[in-house]
Parts: structure tokens; sequence; C-alpha cells
């Protein structure tokens, strides 16, 4: 009799094949070229996102918010996280940053 294989075909994190395989399954995974993991983590971010977005309890918005952060210091490692973080900094003292939760309605044309 043939065995039954789900496919999946995403990211995951390091400790998931362990976790399959004390389950009594068989993960089949590989490791991702440069370009493919670029690509990978944009679409894991894009996952998690939507997880976060449709998260209807405190609790669930709080775990998928911590997965949301998990990946982005893994884009930021590639795409040279010094640089990232400065660009974050420069930005935070030039724009300031949410916490005064403003929300931009509309603006008026300027006065001649």
């Amino acid at each position: 009799m043939a065995r039954e294989r789900d496919s999946v075909g995403k990211l995951v994190r390091d400790k998931i094949p362990d976790m399959i395989r004390a389950s009594g399954r068989t993960p089949h995974v590989r490791t991702l070229s440069t370009a493919e993991y670029q690509t990978a983590l944009l679409d894991k971010l894009r996952e998690e996102v939507a997880e976060l977005i449709a998260a209807a309890t405190r609790d669930a918005v709080i775990e998928e918010a911590a997965d949301v952060l998990e990946v982005l210091p893994a884009i930021a490692a590639e795409h040279r996280a010094d640089t990232i973080v400065g660009v974050t900094r420069s930005k935070l003292a030039e724009r300031g940053g949410f916490d005064m939760r403003l929300s931009l309605d509309a603006i008026d044309s300027a006065s001649r």
C-alpha cells in the first residue's frame, strides 16, 4: 500500500522537521539557495501578516505578531541588518513612530 504524502512547499522554522519526526512522520526538506530563501522569507512574511490580520483574540494577535517579528530579522540579515536598523532609526528620528496613534484623515490644499 502506498504511503500518503502531504505537499507543503514553504519555509519552516529550524526545529519543525524534528517535531515532524517525533510525531512518527517523515519530513522531506532541502536547503534553499540564497534567491529561493529571500523569496521564501517574503512569502513567509505575507503568510504571517495575513494570520495576524485574521487573528480574532488577544492571544492570537500576540502569537501571530511574534511570528512576524521572527521573520523580520531574518529578512534584515539577508539584506544587511545594520543598514536596515540604521534606516529604521533615521525614519524614527525624522518622521517619528506610532506612539501617538495618529490617523491622517484629509489634507487641505495649500493656500496661495
